[in-house]
């Protein structure tokens, strides 16, 4: 699909509020493990990780870094070097391995409006639908691996808007933080095939967990405790995070040590464009 309006270039975006997110993601076991922190700050453009940012990926990468990876045998999976990096970027109250200091209070102290909702779950269903035309396109072979895995979310949020357009809400267009982020995905997934995976794995992983944490929240706050489509999934959760998972692990085991070092540079970008379309419900 062509995401509407706005486009990103793959080294900065347009000045604007925007928040950071902390996703952590299990290596090992079937449960996603990740959780969701969201910090508004100011900045000057979602830019390219900077050197210390890049030697703090260095460091968590090479503490779980696959000894194949160095040329020795019996490693951990790639999916496990990418947790390492999400961890350093959580909150200390969040998890040992935590750097960050919390900037915005926790999600039970949100108070979210029935607008902004819709704001982030129209935003959503576009980047879901990119990425999920993305992987269908498979402009890079090894993007069909990840076809039809039972995380697509497109049209579980289009019955969710369905729904919200029967209760008398005007559905709005996609604002600038979807836009903005499909349109760098597009071209991301062109240009940096390594650095796409790292936001198509953030993204659905961290819905699972976090992000389910935050519509169960304003499930209670605002729908009466209603569980939207969004929030659920056909099959076992479980394993179909596992499936993806192998599939990760399977496809990023033919990279190099370089390409591999690109994906986990790009995760707090993933973060960044992410929390921009969380911070819509509750501003």
């Amino acid at each position: 699909m062509a995401p509407a309006a706005a486009s990103a270039s793959l080294t900065t975006i347009t000045p604007r509020a925007s928040a950071s997110v902390a996703v952590a993601v299990a290596g090992r076991n079937n449960s996603s493990g990740l959780s969701v922190s969201i910090g508004a700050r100011r900045v000057p453009g979602i830019s390219v990780v900077h050197s210390q940012q890049r030697r703090m990926v260095a460091a968590a990468a090479a503490t779980e870094m696959a000894p194949a990876a160095r040329g020795e045998e019996g490693g951990k999976p790639f999916v496990e070097e990418m947790r390492a990096v999400a961890m350093k970027l959580h909150t200390k109250d969040q998890a040992r391995e935590g750097e960050k200091e919390p900037q915005a209070p926790p999600v039970n102290r949100w108070e979210p409006t029935a607008e902004g909702y819709l704001r982030f779950l129209v935003d959503s269903k576009l980047v879901f639908q990119t990425l999920e035309d993305i992987v269908d396109r498979a402009a890079v072979p090894w993007y069909a691996e990840f076809r039809n895995t039972g995380l697509e979310r497109s049209e579980a949020l289009k019955k969710d808007l369905e729904w919200f357009s029967e209760q008398g809400h005007t559905i709005p267009e996609p604002s600038a933080p979807g836009t903005t982020y499909a349109s760098y995905l597009e071209e991301l997934s062109e240009k940096d095939p390594q650095a796409f995976i790292c936001h198509f794995y953030n993204v659905y992983f961290a819905h699972t967990a976090g992000g389910r944490m935050i519509g169960k929240k304003v499930a209670e706050k605002i729908l009466d405790k209603k569980e939207l489509e969004f929030y659920k999934w056909e099959g076992t959760l479980s394993q179909l995070l596992q499936n993806v998972r192998d599939k990760l692990n399977q496809v990023a085991s033919s990279w190099s040590r370089e390409e591999k070092d690109n994906c986990l540079e790009e995760t707090e970008k993933s973060f960044a464009y992410s929390g921009q379309l969380l911070r819509q419900i509750f501003t």
